[in-house]
């Protein structure tokens, strides 16, 4: 079992700057990927960017944020984080991480609680 516990959330004027953390606990060892997604009420949970959690690091993003996200990770904290950039109203959703594990096969994925983001025009 892999437990996400997301800090870094608050409110924000459009154009600032906020920084999300993602510390994982328990059976870390398992995870392969880990990521971020966001939700808005009414609609389906998006990827925005996630990371491999390998000595490549390959990461992705969604075409809404990139150039103003950036996903990193501190494997000895066991900890990934998203800094985000240039905020827009429309980046207002709940955050939640996401942890990814291989290890038996399918991936089986693993999810924090959440944490709210919002942007003011």
């Amino acid at each position: 079992q892999v437990q996400l516990v997301e800090s870094g959330g608050g409110l924000v004027q459009a154009g600032g700057s906020l920084r999300l953390s993602c510390a994982a606990s328990g059976s870390v060892f398992s995870i392969n990927a880990m990521g971020w997604y966001r939700q808005t009420p009414g609609k389906q949970r998006e990827l925005v960017a996630t990371i491999a959690i390998s000595s490549g690091g390959r990461t992705r993003y969604a075409d809404s944020v990139k150039g103003r996200f950036t996903i990193s990770r501190d494997n000895a904290k066991n900890t990934v984080y998203l800094q985000m950039n240039s905020l827009k109203p429309e980046d207002t959703a709940v955050y939640y991480c996401n942890a990814l594990d291989y290890s038996l096969g399918p991936a089986l994925p693993y999810w924090g609680q959440g944490t709210q983001v919002t942007v003011s025009s």
